[in-house]
């Protein structure tokens, strides 16, 4: 037998609304996972849509950022391939190679021979671009703390451990 949903008390979200609309129509079809799932979907969305709202006053959206962010945190000389940034923040080739384009256009970052493979260059972070990245990833640190600030200390751990866990399990 199907599993029932059931809200959280008066505390309904979207989720909840939606789930309940599913049991009244389709009672045998079993929700459950959806009440993970869309939350984790529906909080991707806001998350992101605040990473960007914070970022937009120095300039960058949040696949700009992670680009620069990926550079920076590799060290000097603050240089990847196109593959390697590709790897790090999971957008497709065609993605990047606009980010890229963008970020070089505004002088964040400079596209150098890659001196393992004379046919390719890699990105390298500019000196403007180290600058900005400095401030915007302490803009967007501040940001994840605020967003979390619903939950205490020890919820914030159990729950980055589950989401580990899970992640972990959706790549095997």
């Amino acid at each position: 037998m199907a599993k029932k949903h059931e809200s959280n008390g008066g505390n309904a979200d979207r989720t909840d609304r939606l789930l309940a609309e599913w049991q009244a129509e389709r009672p045998e079809l079993d929700a459950a996972a959806m009440a993970v799932v869309g939350r984790l979907l529906s909080i991707g969305r806001h998350l992101e849509a605040r990473a960007n709202a914070a970022l937009k006053p120095l300039g960058l959206h949040y696949t700009d950022l992670d680009v620069l962010a990926t550079l920076r945190r590799g060290g000097k000389p603050y240089r990847r391939t196109p593959t390697e940034l590709r790897d790090s923040v999971l957008i497709t080739s065609g993605a990047m190679t606009a980010c890229l384009d963008r970020l070089e256009r505004n002088g964040l970052i400079a596209r150098v021979a890659d001196p393992n493979d004379r046919r390719s260059s890699a990105a390298e972070l500019t000196s403007e671009g180290r600058k900005l990245i400095d401030k915007a990833i302490a803009v967007r640190f501040r940001e994840a703390a605020e967003a979390l600030a619903v939950l205490s200390e020890s919820e914030c751990v159990r729950l980055a451990g589950l989401l580990k866990k899970l992640g972990i399990g959706l790549e095997a």
